[in-house]
């Protein structure tokens, strides 16, 4: 009898152990997000969860950026959170990974970026309940046929046209002549930080008194958002061609262009979130407030008044501390802090007020004609690559 027992409570035991295993598994916390998910109680699981796209915690970007504003909303009060890495990006691998976050007890799920658009678009009606923070996208269907954002649902989208204004701005008044844009894919973020860099190199240059035609821009879209050698020898060719400075704007395309700027010697810009760190090239970055939209919105979640932000979408500008580059000048040459605020202090008020999108056949294949023409360009001369 007492072999039967003995017996019996190691099966028991074998069992606490495999799920408790599992769970760790599904969990998916980085180092930083298992020291902040150890207040939670196992009985209620992570009370705010983040679903990342393709990349990591720690990918110095958006997922990196959105989770920030979690941890420090979250600590701050005392609330159970954790993260989630789908298995596969895809619209089902990013659903499948809200409702293993659901199922962990999440009551808030912040889904950072636009491949989320389809995946919150079913889970808004699959849990009614649960309420939805989604950057830069609003929930449609996979046909983009239909577009509805339920009640539960806060979209933030953000002013990149300011933020690339700004970088472009900065890039000229500090005298560069010869600038690249290298964009990831030509989604609606991508193309409205270069057209913003394009306006901003434009009125940095009218400024300045400079000739018509005596700024150069090489302008390009890769098509993706990875850190591969083409995307790197893109880069490479417009250093060679004469870029001093390139905005790498697109996830880990970015990444290409700084390795490319560290071996020509030149410069670069980053994007989303001060990238500083990431490589000596880089002269500033158009960024996002990423931490502060996410706290902004959990924030009026936890004070009953999130109708502020519910059912509908809220853009993050100048003029609410949504876009901006870092405040840190050091790596410039000439352009100070004063020239920065006297900037920044235009888009506040609307006295400049970038044109985000005009109408193109094929965004991804702009022409430099087009870009010329519909941002008024006098200045700027582009060549397409």
């Amino acid at each position: 009898m007492k072999k039967k027992v003995m017996s019996l409570l190691l099966v028991a035991a074998m069992a606490v152990s495999m799920f408790a295993a599992c769970g760790s598994s599904n969990n998916n916390a980085s180092s930083n997000g298992t020291e902040s998910t150890e207040k939670a109680d196992a009985s209620t699981g992570y009370e705010i969860a983040l679903v990342t796209d393709k990349g990591n915690i720690d990918d110095k970007s958006f997922n990196q950026g959105s989770w920030e504003g979690v941890v420090a909303f979250a600590e701050a009060n005392g609330i159970s959170h954790q993260y989630y890495k789908p298995e596969e990006a895809s619209d089902e691998g990013y659903l499948a990974a809200i409702s293993l976050a659901v199922d962990g007890g999440a009551k808030v799920v912040v889904c950072p970026g636009f491949l989320f658009e389809v995946a919150v678009y079913n889970a808004q009606t699959m849990y009614p309940d649960v309420k939805f923070i989604l950057l830069d996208g609003e929930p449609h269907t996979a046909d983009y046929a239909t577009f509805q954002t339920e009640s539960n649902v806060a979209c933030v989208m953000y002013a990149e046209e300011e933020a690339g204004y700004l970088a472009g701005y900065a890039a000229v008044m500090d005298g560069m002549r010869t600038l690249g844009f290298e964009g990831g894919m030509a989604v609606p973020a991508v193309v409205a930080f270069g057209y913003g860099y394009l306006q901003g190199i434009e009125d940095a240059a009218t400024e300045l008194g400079l000739e018509d035609g005596s700024v150069k821009v090489f302008y390009h879209y890769t098509g993706d958002f990875a850190e591969t050698d083409a995307n790197k020898a893109t880069a490479k060719a417009m250093f060679e061609s004469g870029a001093e400075v390139i905005f790498g704007c697109g996830g880990s395309v970015g990444k290409s262009v700084m390795s490319a700027a560290a071996e020509a010697g030149a410069k670069s810009i980053g994007v989303d979130v001060n990238q500083k760190a990431d490589s000596e090239t880089v002269i500033t970055s158009a960024t996002k407030g990423l931490g502060a939209s996410v706290q902004a919105v959990l924030e009026s979640i936890y004070s009953d008044s999130f109708d502020t932000y519910a059912g509908k979408t809220t853009y993050f500008s100048a003029a609410n501390d949504g876009v901006g580059l870092p405040d840190d000048f050091e790596r410039f040459t000439s352009f100070t802090k004063e020239q920065y605020d006297a900037v920044y202090a235009t888009l506040v008020d609307g006295t400049v007020d970038p044109i985000r999108t005009f109408e193109a056949a094929d965004a991804g294949s702009v022409t430099a004609e087009e870009l010329e023409t519909n941002l008024n360009l006098v200045k700027v001369v582009v060549e397409r690559r």
